[in-house]
C-alpha cells in the first residue's frame, strides 16, 4: 500500500488534494544567494536523526489552508501608524536575535521591522551589561520580554494581567511555534544562518498565533492552565469514551493518543500505555493540539507531524484529524457537526491506520445515535447559563478541580458558563477577565499567596478561593 503524501490533506474519499505552494511576499525578488540560503537551511533540517521540518510543516500548513477558513488571518493589514493600531489592549511580538520580524498580533510584521529592531537593540544593549531586562512597567502599560533560544518574545499589554501571567502567554506562543517546528529544528536553522526569515517555514500559521491568543483574551484555559470540557450528559460522555477507546485498541498501529473535540472543547480523550509510561500529557501541550486542529479542519482529512512541546520539545508525532459526520450533515444522516477526531501516532507510515479509525469510531457513533446527541449537543450552544449552580445572583464563575480521579489528575480540567448580561459584549467581556486575571494574581503570588479573597468591584463583587480538597474557584456574584 503506497504512503499518503506527508503532510497532505485528503478528501473522504482517499484522493490527496495537492497543497497550495507558499508564496513569496509581493514584490519581494528571490535573489540567487536566498535561494542557496534556502538549501543550505534545508539542509540543515534534514540532518541525520532530524525531521525534514520546513518540507512537512510548510506542506502542513498550506494543506490546512486550503481546508480550513480557519486559517485565513484577518487584520493583518491594519495601519500600524493609526491611533487605532496604538489603542489595542495587547500587543505581542516574535522576532529573532537578528530583529527579523517573524510575528505580530496586530498588524504587518513587516511594517514593524523597525519597531522590532529597536526592541532586539534594547535587548542585546542590556546584555552586555551581563543583565537580562525581563519587564517594563509604566503607569498605564506593561512591556515583558522573553527570550527563548533564537527566539524574543514581546507582551505590550494595557490590561490588568500580571507580568508573570503575560509571560505565561508568551510561553504558549513560544510552545506553538513549537509545535510546528520543534525546538531542535528551529535551533539549526539559526545555527546555520543567523539572519533567516523563519516566517518561510511558518507561512500560513500566524491564524493559529492569532486564534491562541484570542482565547486567552475571553476563557480561562491559559489562566488556569486546564482543559475546557464540552458540557455532556454522564452517560453519553462515558459512551463515546468507550467506543473512542475500542476504536482506537483496533487500530494497527494504535494511536499514541486519540482525542475527541467540539469547537475547540475537548469530548474525551483515550491514552495508549506508550504514552502514559513516557510521561504526563500535559494540559498545555492538548491545548496547544485543540488550538492547532480541534476548531475544525473543513471537509478533508489532515495527515501533519506536529510536537508536543511539553512531552518532547525536539520530537514529534503525526497527527491525522477529520471532522465526523461532515459528508452527511446536510443530507440529515446524524452528522456530528463541528464534532472533530485527532489521532496522534508515532508511525509515519500511521495515515491509512488512522483513516480507518477515523471509520470505524464513525459508524459505533451513527449506528448508536450518540453522533447525533454530540451534534445536537454542539448545535445547542455547548454550555450552561450562570444560574446553573444554584447561587443567587451569581453572573459568572472559573472552577477548576484540584483534586478528582487520576485522569482529571493527569489531565487538569475546567468548568465555568457561557457569558451572559452584563457580560455580552466585548468590551464587558474584557474587563470581567481583567479583574480575574488581578484576582488570579493576588491569590498566587508568589510572595504573599492567599487562599481566600474578597474583592468589591465598581459593578460586582468578587471571590477568589484556593482551597486544596476541593478546587479553585472565581466567581462574580453581582
Amino acid at each position: 500500500m503506497a504512503t499518503p503524501p506527508s503532510s497532505a490533506a485528503l478528501h473522504h474519499d482517499g484522493a490527496p488534494q495537492t497543497p497550495t505552494l507558499v508564496q513569496p511576499i509581493p514584490g519581494e525578488e528571490e535573489e540567487e544567494d536566498e535561494v542557496e540560503e534556502e538549501e543550505e537551511v534545508t539542509a540543515a533540517m534534514a540532518s541525520p536523526g532530524c525531521p525534514r521540518v520546513e518540507e512537512e510543516v510548510t506542506a502542513a500548513v498550506t494543506a490546512a489552508a486550503a481546508t480550513s477558513s480557519l486559517w485565513c488571518r484577518r487584520g493583518a493589514e491594519e495601519d500600524v501608524t493609526a491611533a487605532g493600531w496604538r489603542g489595542r489592549r495587547k500587543h505581542v511580538f516574535v522576532l529573532s536575535e537578528a530583529g527579523k520580524p517573524i510575528y505580530s498580533r496586530h498588524g504587518n510584521e513587516e511594517a514593524l521591522a523597525a519597531t522590532m529592531g529597536v526592541m532586539m537593540a534594547l535587548v542585546s544593549f542590556i546584555q552586555s551589561g551581563g543583565n537580562a531586562i525581563r519587564a517594563i512597567c509604566s503607569e498605564d502599560r506593561t512591556l515583558v520580554f522573553e527570550q527563548r533560544g533564537p527566539l524574543l518574545l514581546v507582551s505590550v499589554s494595557r490590561t490588568r494581567q500580571s507580568a508573570a501571567q503575560l509571560r505565561r502567554e508568551l510561553t504558549f506562543v513560544h510552545e506553538q511555534i513549537l509545535s510546528l517546528l520543534t525546538r531542535g529544528g528551529i535551533t539549526r536553522v539559526f545555527a546555520r544562518r543567523r539572519g533567516y526569515d523563519l516566517r518561510r517555514l511558518l507561512a500560513g500559521a500566524e491564524a493559529v498565533l492569532d486564534r491562541l491568543l484570542s482565547g486567552a483574551a475571553a476563557d480561562g484555559r491559559l489562566l488556569l492552565g486546564a482543559a475546557r470540557c464540552l458540557p455532556l450528559p454522564a452517560p453519553l460522555r462515558r459512551a463515546v469514551s468507550g467506543a473512542l477507546r475500542r476504536a482506537a485498541a483496533a487500530a494497527v498501529p494504535a494511536p499514541a493518543l486519540a482525542l475527541l473535540a467540539a469547537g475547540g472543547r475537548l469530548v474525551t480523550a483515550a491514552r495508549q500505555r506508550a504514552l502514559a509510561e513516557g510521561g504526563r500529557l500535559c494540559a498545555s501541550d492538548l491545548h496547544l493540539l485543540l488550538n492547532l486542529l480541534g476548531s475544525g479542519v473543513g471537509a478533508g482529512e489532515v495527515w501533519t507531524p506536529v510536537c508536543l512541546p511539553r512531552f518532547n520539545p525536539d520530537g514529534y508525532f503525526y497527527a491525522y484529524a477529520a471532522a465526523l459526520g461532515e459528508e452527511e450533515e446536510e443530507d440529515g444522516g446524524g452528522g456530528g457537526h463541528g464534532v472533530t477526531l485527532i489521532l496522534l501516532s508515532t508511525e509515519r507510515e500511521g495515515f491509512y491506520a488512522a483513516a480507518g479509525c477515523r471509520r470505524q469510531l464513525e459508524e459505533a457513533l451513527r449506528a448508536q445515535g450518540w453522533l447525533r446527541e454530540l451534534g445536537a449537543a454542539v448545535k445547542g450552544g455547548a454550555g450552561y447559563g450562570p444560574a446553573r449552580p444554584g447561587a443567587p445572583e451569581l453572573r459568572h464563575f472559573l472552577y477548576k478541580p484540584l483534586e478528582g480521579p487520576e485522569e482529571m489528575q493527569q489531565l487538569p480540567q475546567f468548568t465555568s458558563p457561557e457569558l451572559e448580561e452584563p457580560y455580552s459584549s466585548e468590551e464587558e467581556q474584557h474587563r470581567l477577565f481583567d479583574l480575574y486575571h488581578y484576582l488570579h494574581s493576588r491569590v498566587h503570588s508568589p510572595h504573599r499567596p492567599l487562599r481566600l479573597l474578597y474583592h468589591v468591584a465598581e459593578k460586582e463583587t468578587l471571590l477568589a478561593w484556593v482551597r486544596w480538597r476541593a478546587g479553585s474557584c472565581q466567581w462574580a456574584p453581582g
